[in-house]
This record gives C-alpha cells, sequence and structure tokens, in this order.
C-alpha cells in the first residue's frame, strides 16, 4: 500500500480533483509502465513470517538494501520504506515488501531493475536465513501469526476492516499481489482503457492465480487473494459497473471516490483516524477529525489510494486483478497489459472482446476465475478462450511496438502461452505437486515459489 502522497495545495474549486486526475494525460511518445510487486518474507529455518524488528527481520533487511543507494523513509522513529528516483520500497501491513518500479520505456528496462531489486535484497537476506516468496497468498500463516508493521494507517484500517467486511485482514496481512501502472492520452482514452482493464480482469486473475492453498491446506480456489477481495468493503472495491455507463469520464470517477468512506487524514506526520467520515464534508470544511479545515491536494491523493477496485485511476491506470509468483509472471504482467493497451488497433480489439458482456456476467467471470481459473466459464463465455484471444492482441500489440523501435517484448509472454495452451496456471501447478511428489507436505512449496 502507498506511502503518504504529494498533490498540492488546497483545494479551493470542486472542479480541481477531476483536473489533478486529467493532468496524468500524456502523448503516446511519453507513456511509460510502472511495475509493483508484493513478496512475503520468511525465516528459512522455522518458515515464520519475518517479523519487523529484531536480528532477522524487516527492518535488517530495509538497513541492509538502504545502504546499497537507498533514501530512508520513516513514519515517527520507525523505518517504513526506501526511495530512490522514481522507485520505492514499502511494506504492507504483514511485512509484505513491495517494489513499486519506476516508470519505464519497456518490459527489458523492467526486467533489469527486477533482477537488480531481488540481488540487492538477496545480498542482505540470504546470509541472514531469510526467504521470500512470490505467491498471492501465505499458505500457511494464521492470523495471530503475521506480525504487525509500524504504520499509523494500518493501525487504524486493520480495526476498521472488521466492521465492513469479513476478509479485510486477510488481503491486509495475508496477500501479495503484482499490478502494473499504465498512461493514458486522454479522457476519451482513459475510459476506454479502463473498460478494457476492468472486464479483462478476471482474465489476470486466472493467468496469475497462485493462491491455492490458506492456513495450511487447499482452499477450494486457485486464487484465494481474489476470494478475498470480495469479501472486504463493498463500498471500495469490484468491478466498477458505472465505468461502462454513458457519461463516464474523470468527473464520474471522481463522484464515485467521494463517496467511497475515509480512512484518515495525514498531517505532521501522523495519521488523523477518519474513518467512515466522507471526503464531500472535508471539501466543506465540515470533517470531524478536522472542523474547519479543507483538503489539500495531497489528501485526495491520499484518499486514491483507499479505493481498491479490479483497476483504478490516480494520474494513470492501475491494474490490480493478479496474484504474484515467480520472476517470469512478474515480467509477464506489464508486458500483457502493455501489449494490449500501447497498441491502438489491439485496443480497439480487446474492446470489441468484452464489450457485449454484460455487469452480471463480468462478475461471474470474476468468481469463476477465483475459483477454478482458465477452466472457468460463465454463460458460455470461457475463461481459457478470452484468455487466449487477449493474450494473441497482446502479442500483437508487442509486435508492433517492436516493429517501432522498441526491444521485442513478445518473450516475456512465455508462460501465459504455456498457461492458455495446457489449461493450468501456477496454482493447478502447486496443487499437483502437493497432491503428488509433496504427498500433503506444504514445506515444499517455501522452496519451489522462492524468489
Amino acid at each position: 500500500m502507498s506511502i503518504p502522497q504529494s498533490g498540492g495545495g488546497p483545494v479551493e474549486r470542486p472542479e480541481q480533483l477531476a483536473e489533478w486526475l486529467e493532468r496524468g494525460c500524456k502523448p503516446a511518445a511519453e507513456w511509460r509502465v510502472g511495475t509493483e510487486h508484493e513478496k512475503f518474507g520468511f525465516l528459512t529455518d522455522s518458515r515464520l513470517p519475518l517479523p519487523y524488528g529484531g536480528g532477522r527481520s524487516v527492518l535488517t533487511v530495509l538497513e541492509g538494501v538502504a545502504a546499497q543507494g537507498w533514501e530512508r523513509v520513516h513514519e515517527g522513529e520507525a523505518l517504513i520504506g526506501l526511495r530512490r528516483g522514481r522507485a520505492s520500497i514499502s511494506l504492507e501491513p504483514g511485512g509484505q515488501l513491495e517494489l513499486s518500479g519506476a516508470p519505464l520505456r519497456h518490459i527489458h528496462e523492467t526486467a533489469a531493475e527486477l533482477d537488480a531489486h531481488l540481488r540487492e535484497v538477496h545480498a542482505v537476506a540470504d546470509p541472514l536465513g531469510i526467504g521470500f516468496l512470490g505467491i498471492g497468498a501465505a499458505p500457511e500463516w494464521t492470523h495471530a501469526q503475521m506480525p504487525v508493521m509500524p504504520k499509523g494507517r494500518y493501525r487504524l484500517m486493520t480495526g476498521y476492516m472488521d466492521r465492513v467486511g469479513t476478509h479485510g485482514t486477510q488481503m491486509m496481512y495475508r496477500t501479495c499481489t503484482v499490478q502494473a501502472n499504465l498512461d493514458f492520452a486522454s479522457e476519451a482514452d482513459m475510459v476506454q482503457k479502463l473498460r478494457v482493464c476492468l472486464a479483462l480482469q478476471p482474465v489476470a486473475t486466472a493467468l496469475w492465480a497462485s493462491s491455492p492453498f490458506f492456513e495450511g491446506r487447499p482452499n477450494g480456489h486457485r486464487s484465494w487473494r481474489s476470494r478475498i477481495w470480495r469479501g472486504l468493503d463493498d463500498a471500495r472495491t469490484g468491478m466498477l459497473p458505472f465505468v461502462f455507463e454513458e457519461g463516464m469520464g474523470f468527473e464520474r470517477y471522481v463522484q464515485w471516490v467521494l463517496d467511497v468512506p475515509m480512512y484518515f487524514v495525514y498531517r505532521d506526520g501522523r495519521y488523523i483516524d477518519a474513518l467512515g467520515q466522507s471526503f464531500r464534508d472535508f471539501l466543506a470544511g465540515r470533517l470531524p477529525a478536522l472542523p474547519g479545515e479543507v483538503p489539500t491536494l495531497s489528501d485526495w491523493a491520499d484518499h486514491l489510494t483507499t479505493v481498491f477496485p479490479e483497476a483504478r485511476v490516480k494520474q494513470f491506470i492501475e491494474v490490480r486483478g493478479a496474484d504474484s509468483g515467480d520472476r517470469p509472471h512478474l515480467l509477464a504482467l506489464p508486458a500483457f497489459w502493455v501489449g494490449l493497451l500501447y497498441h491502438q488497433p489491439s485496443l480497439d480489439a480487446a474492446w470489441d472482446l468484452v464489450k457485449g458482456l454484460d455487469a452480471g456476467t463480468r462478475e461471474g467471470l470474476r468468481i469463476a476465475a477465483s475459483e477454478r481459473a482458465l477452466q472457468g466459464e460463465v454463460d458460455g463465455v470461457r475463461l481459457i478462450d478470452l484468455a487466449r484471444a487477449a493474450l494473441d492482441l497482446a502479442e500483437e500489440g508487442l509486435r508492433a511496438r517492436a516493429a517501432a523501435g522498441i526491444p521485442d517484448e513478445r518473450p516475456f509472454l512465455a508462460p501465459l502461452r504455456a498457461s492458455v495452451e495446457t489449461g493450468r496456471v501456477q496454482a493447478d501447478e502447486l496443487l499437483a505437486r502437493y497432491q503428488g511428489e509433496w504427498q500433503g507436505d506444504l514445506s515444499r512449496l517455501y522452496e519451489e515459489c522462492r524468489l
């Protein structure tokens, strides 16, 4: 999750909220891709989650990586993250380590960034007997076993989650994802891309599904992480049916976000409890947490990080439906979306592929992807067929980029091509090993899924 945002000065007109989003528009020549991935730290001898403090800890890893050229980010006295250029390393609530990569030109640069990050982490972690898992959900750990990171944002959210849903703390402490951040040229381009991204999130959930275990046993899903998101907080999650309606644009998205209850306001290095309060009241100077104050654009940027739909808009689009995974899958995600979204013929064809799906079918596919991955089907729409067609379009988009001089990114799609040819994803392979050669021993997973 995000570190505090820097968005700008006071909001003096409501129109500034949509204008802030619109400032993300940029010409195609300036489009970049940023990749974010999370991973679980664990102690290799005990397989227990990595605590925040101590000789073998999250803190030790952060300090060791910081010494390799990163700026430290503190909340009070606690080290909670690192920055270098436009990249950052942050902590999820249960100590999951997240790399938020810089906006880069192509996936070969993304691969170099990922590999450099993993080298820096391993240089610190390996001698200490610390490993990292690339998987969508913690396979064995209970909630009681999870450490709690010293971040005010997470303290506020933890109690609130139990009041608004059934799975919120599972999401916070025991899941990991991989995401891509992508640019748009205009409001119309944002709308088309967001619609395609939302409609195809079930395909991403299926192709990247890697969380078939939870609390030490199979959980009945290929992506338990995706199942968790359906039981979190209906006010701020989901497939956003309004995006597919007439009149969608920056302002319509703003109105939805304004209706999402607040978590906090960040002031002077601390998080002020605004749980359940209204950003609309904040705009009017009537926020109970800060009577008489109006928000800044930084407050708006912070509030935008507290909505969690399957794809969301900031000054770029985030695609959010995938489980974390192994290195090939971490790189395949940005390749897939760049191929679909950054080549207009592929984007148009992708919209043609999904524009006939109604809200019920899109939601049904989301559920089917969580449960059965590529074997899911709703109303005659098979996820494996949708995935194959989308993958073909992504490959065509990357082929066009290569013809325009971008280093060929199509090899990064290889793990996805293997999945649509076999119908099996990471979760299927893990379940097969668990039921076969592992003989029900999940300790084998920690080496299998180690990044």
